[in-house]
């Protein structure tokens, strides 16, 4: 079974799912792949783990880093639960960039340069690959996929919105002087 809890927070209402002891999604209320996986009429309902949630919200939204993690059940392929644990690892007020996460993918995969160049394969990952990972992250700010940023300084792909991810990044109080709002394109 699945269930929710609603959260009012100061760039609106959250939405938090639940199996009853972690939890499984995080989203803004109409966020793009808002409630992937939710049944149809899930269940409001008090759960412990939705008091942990509401204290580290009460935390983050107060303006401070949280010193703890609520239970997480990252349910999603291999490629993206790796993503998603290395988003975990950036911390409160900084950022990290597709590019940076590709590579740190490509280095926990073998496929750092100088392994790779002795097997003649790629050094790289795809960051657009990455971006693909980070976008379908569905645990939205506790897994802080708002922490990332184009290579060049672009403020782009954030399912809860450009505006929402430029508004918590300066609650966050992230140093956003050289960032920018793309024009078009994914820019990443």
């Amino acid at each position: 079974m699945i269930y929710i809890y609603r959260y009012a927070s100061p760039l609106g209402g959250i939405t938090v799912a639940s199996d009853g002891r972690e939890i499984t999604g995080l989203w803004f209320d109409g966020q793009k792949y808002f409630g992937a996986g939710l049944p149809e009429e899930p269940e409001e309902r008090e759960l412990p783990v939705f008091g942990e949630v509401k204290r580290w919200l009460d935390i983050y939204f107060g303006g401070r880093a949280p010193d703890f993690t609520p239970p997480l059940k990252m349910e999603a392929s291999p490629f993206r639960r790796a993503v998603w644990e290395i988003l975990l690892t950036i911390p409160f007020g900084q950022t990290m960039t597709y590019g940076e996460i590709a590579d740190t993918m490509a280095m926990r995969r073998g496929s750092a340069p100088q392994e790779a160049a002795s097997r003649k394969e790629p050094a790289k990952m795809s960051a657009q690959a990455v971006g693909g990972a980070v976008g379908h992250n569905a645990i939205s700010l506790i897994i802080p996929c708002h922490r990332v940023v184009g290579t060049s300084g672009s403020l782009t792909g954030y399912a809860g919105g450009i505006e929402k991810k430029l508004r918590l990044l300066t609650m966050e109080k992230a140093d956003i002087s050289s960032l920018f709002m793309p024009k078009r394109g994914t820019a990443l």
